[in-house]
């Protein structure tokens, strides 16, 4: 097997596309293009901005993003047919760098069962939408969706007609998590020996997690010859998710002996970029996950504590600050001021203007008097709250009291300020606190929705803990002239008080509604 030409492996994020995809991790238009913002930072090569047929929002969203990002490559996702290709060539009319993404099914199930058309059609179609893509574009990526269980033979006949046909870029996906390392690797070494006109694309692998291997996969598959990866942050997507990101590129990174391979992604970035598309997508990182766990530089055995501190290699590959995780904990209290604020700020990666500093600071103070000291997670969970919001705040809410008890009715009162000023009390009962305060602020605002989930966190540890309360809601939207779409909305809150919490969480997710209402209108 001829070496690959090149000893640079190219990122593409399709956070955006796939990782959205995640069931309750809708994104609103400012989100994504803020998104898209820090992936440029972080030194993506390619964003997946999204799939601009699928729905009017995503359409926008591929085309902000296309006029404001520079410095990588927007790509857009189509099927194989014209009027696809046509709205993916509108959204990426501004980008600095277009690719168009298109394919095809290839294994024998997604062709006969999926598509219901033969092998020969599906390839004709395949090869008739590079060409057609081509005209628009010069860099046509083609996806051959179910790689991974497909006839070798006919895989290899595919790419070699779409390569002549125009694709720059071939995208092999394991779009169910199917197979193994060692099968996924073989598979891709396949593909270089035996597609006659593959030195003239690149290749890519799109790896899903389904049975745990999605990062083991893709790195078989650049070690086998591929040069493009496919991944998302904190590995999101469909079912149980793509390769992440974060894994993918620092295994390259740590075991630069082993791949001897490089990446252009400025791995500082990682850890806050994490945090990011989490409180966005309304989709925690779990503890023990690797990279951005909040336990993958924790030590609590004795014997692992005192080798770290003796040497940190001792039980660390990866130091916390190449990913951009301090390596020591500064405590805030009430007394740190301004400047304390402002320095630690700094160091965790957040550069906010006067104005959202401010609205912070009065934040932390709240949390300070009640909690004595704030640590990472607190002013991480802070920030989320107050400065991380990408839509305009209609309802702000300024009180809210409960009384309940095992002998008492739950009861709720709140006060809550509209857009102009105004200020509205009222008050409810409910089967306990938090339903209680969410009817009181159903009686305010009166938008209908149904509460599909809702979940609390402890931010960090102790009993005077910050809690982190995640809600879904879901409602009616309209669509076009006649049709309803049903729609989630998450939403987030923190407090030492969890019912505040859950308050604040509430009002987020009904403030988005009305914002993507709104949106929709304009």
């Amino acid at each position: 097997m001829p070496p690959p030409a090149t000893d640079r492996v190219i990122i593409l994020d399709t956070t955006l596309r796939d990782g959205e995809q995640s069931p309750g991790a809708a994104l609103n238009v400012s989100e994504k293009v803020e998104i898209a913002h820090v992936l440029e930072e972080m030194g993506v090569d390619v964003i997946e901005a999204g799939f601009p047929i699928s729905s009017p929002g995503d359409f926008r969203a591929v085309q902000r993003i296309s006029r404001e990002i520079r410095n990588c490559t927007i790509c857009g996702l189509t099927r194989a047919n014209r009027t696809d290709i046509d709205a993916a060539v509108e959204a990426l009319r501004g980008a600095a760098c277009p690719r168009i993404h298109t394919g095809l099914g290839v294994s024998d199930v997604h062709i006969r069962f999926k598509l219901r058309i033969t092998r020969d059609e599906a390839l004709e179609r395949g090869v008739e939408a590079v060409r057609y893509a081509k005209r628009f574009v010069d860099d046509v990526q083609y996806f051959a969706e179910d790689a991974g269980r497909a006839e070798p033979a006919y895989l290899h006949q595919v790419l070699e007609a779409v390569i002549a046909g125009g694709a720059t870029v071939v995208n092999i996906p394991d779009t169910t998590g199917y197979t193994t390392p060692d099968e996924f690797g073989a598979l891709i070494r396949g593909i270089v020996e035996n597609v006659p006109n593959i030195h003239h694309a690149t290749i890519s692998v799109h790896c899903h997690d389904d049975l745990g291997m999605a990062t083991a996969n893709t790195l078989a598959g650049i070690r086998n010859g591929a040069r493009q990866v496919e991944v998302t942050i904190n590995g999101i997507g469909e079912r149980a998710g793509n390769s992440s990101l974060e894994e993918v590129v620092m295994a390259i990174k740590t075991r630069h002996d082993h791949f001897g391979l490089e990446t252009g992604i400025n791995t500082q970035r990682i850890y806050p970029v994490s945090r990011l598309i989490s409180q966005l997508t309304g989709i925690p990182v779990q503890p023990n996950k690797a990279i951005v766990g909040a336990n993958a530089f924790a030590h609590s055995s004795g014997i692992h504590q005192d080798g770290v501190l003796k040497e940190p290699t001792t039980y660390e590959i990866i130091n916390p600050r190449d990913v951009g995780v301090p390596d020591s904990e500064i405590i805030l209290s009430a007394r740190s001021g301004r400047a304390g604020l402002r320095h630690r700020l700094g160091e965790l990666g957040y550069t906010l203007e006067e104005e959202q500093f401010e609205k912070l600071y009065q934040r932390f103070l709240y949390v300070a008097d009640k909690k004595k000291t704030v640590d990472t997670r607190d002013l991480e969970a802070m920030v989320a709250d107050e400065v991380q919001v990408f839509f305009e705040e209609t309802y702000h809410l300024e009180h809210v009291q409960v009384s309940c008890g095992d002998h008492s009715i739950p009861t709720a009162t709140v006060r809550i300020r509209g857009a102009e000023g105004q200020l509205f009390c009222d008050a409810a009962h409910g089967a306990g606190p938090v339903d209680a305060v969410y009817r009181a602020i159903n009686r305010v605002i009166g938008e209908p929705n149904e509460l599909v989930e809702f979940s609390v966190q402890a931010v960090t540890e102790g009993i005077d803990a910050v809690g982190r309360v995640t809600i879904r809601i879901q409602a009616d939207e309209p669509v076009h002239e006649n049709g309803v779409e049903r729609r989630t909305f998450s939403g987030r809150g923190s407090d030492t008080d969890i019912v505040v919490a859950s308050a604040r969480a509430y009002l987020f997710a009904l403030n988005r509604l009305i914002a993507a209402r709104r949106e929709e209108k304009g």
